[in-house]
């Protein structure tokens, strides 16, 4: 029976499976690689994603026999250190993802090359710190210290030597820190939300738990007084996470899968005590959104208490929709905004949710979101690397681009760290929002 050509079917995804032996033997792997590198050389519908792909290509294309049994096993890691797991190709290109015969998870074998990687290797002392985000977080936001560490990276001295020294590249957009972090900020607003009585709408309670997040907590934590306003405005009773960890995914993008199930372990019976008392989640940042949804239960698929999260779990603005969807959402806005140009997150892409934070701004009067469906190429830690700035930089440009020519009256993106990206780099923007601050500006709360 002949082999049928590209997928019919909705992509499946199969649990990984990182605790078996075979999983970490180099000989199995680069077996694997081989294979699948094989499928995307005849293929090619990826070259224009992320830099694995040219990579890839330029070492086939290179080789003695122009074909991947042509290319030194031993420059596979060139592959997998380009990816940083946005899972746009499994996503949005590949043909032969599961339940395809050919069975390619690029994303999730870049994963495992990573893992294989850094069983054997381990990590950078500035790919630990730089993935390390609780640590360095709570010392950067020590009162004094963050004004400290804020002087010192807009710098040119400083970041030219920390570049040359570090490998963090001088040119890129690092994160300010914040002692006031988002926990102290919303502080005054939580007693508004006991006096909120939670009435379901669907699938929703009325009631959310909200993940700050290390980038939230840290770095972003005006983000939490946007969320608090617009989620009380609609009556929903909002409450923070009592403690929680890193959600895991910058240990993951670097292949440290047992530091991941340490925060797992952290932070999951938190989680799923919270679910239990009725409450929903959300998080302000797509990729942790993404990790508990997605990664976490890819990881661990037997684990009731990581699938009770999973199930609980809403993109924020997806969970505004579905409560818009049952009357329960307020469009008593007070003020419109305009054309704005949104850059849609590779992992709130991957979410299969549909644009939700385009279709709730859009219902702002005279207000115009222009959809860009394309990679910033910032990852987190990709766009601040001195070896992979460059790259991250040539990945954006078409979304610059389009940015440049909308030249609307507001810049945003669910992930604040590719807005600082990108907006660094247009000519147009002069500070990206968040849609949620656009959003509570819409309200006028």
């Amino acid at each position: 029976m002949a082999q049928r050509e590209g997928n019919l079917e909705a992509p499946t995804r199969h649990p990984l499976d990182w605790k078996s032996e075979s999983f970490y033997d180099q000989d199995d792997l680069n077996n694997e690689l081989e294979r699948v590198f094989d499928i995307c050389h005849g293929c090619r519908r990826c070259v224009s994603l992320c830099d694995s792909f040219p990579t890839l290509f330029d070492l086939v294309d290179e080789s003695p026999t122009m074909e991947v049994d042509g290319v030194d096993k031993a420059d596979y890691s060139k592959v997998s250190d380009q990816c940083y797991l946005c899972d746009l190709c499994y996503m949005t290109k590949c043909p032969y993802t599961p339940p395809h015969d050919w069975n390619v998870d690029f994303p999730h074998l870049m994963l495992r090359a990573k893992a294989v990687k850094f069983t054997q290797k381990g990590a950078s002392l500035r790919d630990k710190v730089l993935t390390s985000t609780d640590t360095v977080g709570k010392l950067a936001t020590i009162p004094l210290v963050d004004i400290t560490v804020n002087a010192l990276n807009k710098n040119n001295t400083f970041r030219k030597a920390l570049d040359k020294g570090f490998g963090v590249h001088h040119q890129a957009v690092v994160p300010e820190y914040h002692s006031k972090t988002m926990r102290k900020r919303v502080a005054p607003l939580e007693e508004k939300s006991q006096g909120i009585e939670a009435v379901a709408a669907g699938e929703t309670t009325g009631k959310v738990a909200l993940y700050v997040t290390c980038y939230g907590n840290y770095n972003s934590p005006h983000l939490g007084e946007d969320f608090y306003h617009v989620f009380q405005h609609n009556s929903i009773q909002i409450d923070l996470v009592p403690k929680e960890q890193c959600c895991g995914m910058p240990k993951l993008e670097l292949g440290d899968l047992q530091a991941v199930a340490k925060l797992k372990q952290a932070n999951i019976p938190l989680l799923a005590k919270l679910v239990d008392q009725g409450y929903d989640l959300i998080a302000p940042i797509p990729s942790c959104v993404l990790m508990y949804k997605q990664e976490l239960p890819l990881m661990f698929p037997d684990d009731e208490e990581v699938l009770k999260v999973q199930k609980a779990f809403y993109d924020p603005f997806e969970y505004l929709f579905l409560r818009h969807k049952q009357g329960a959402l307020k469009t008593d806005f007070k003020e419109s905004l305009g054309d704005i140009s949104y850059q849609v997150a590779c992992h709130l892409r991957v979410q299969n949710i549909g644009i939700k934070t385009r279709d709730i701004l859009n219902l702002v009067p005279d207000t115009n979101v222009n959809a860009i469906e394309r990679c910033s190429g910032h990852d987190g830690t990709y766009a601040v690397k001195t070896e992979t700035h460059d790259k991250s930089v040539k990945i954006a440009r078409p979304v610059v681009r389009k940015v440049n020519d909308q030249d609307a009256q507001h810049f945003t993106s669910d992930c604040p760290m590719a807005a600082a990206h990108i907006g660094d780099l247009s000519e147009r923007v002069d500070k990206p929002e968040h849609p949620m601050t656009l959003l509570r500006k819409a309200y006028g709360v």
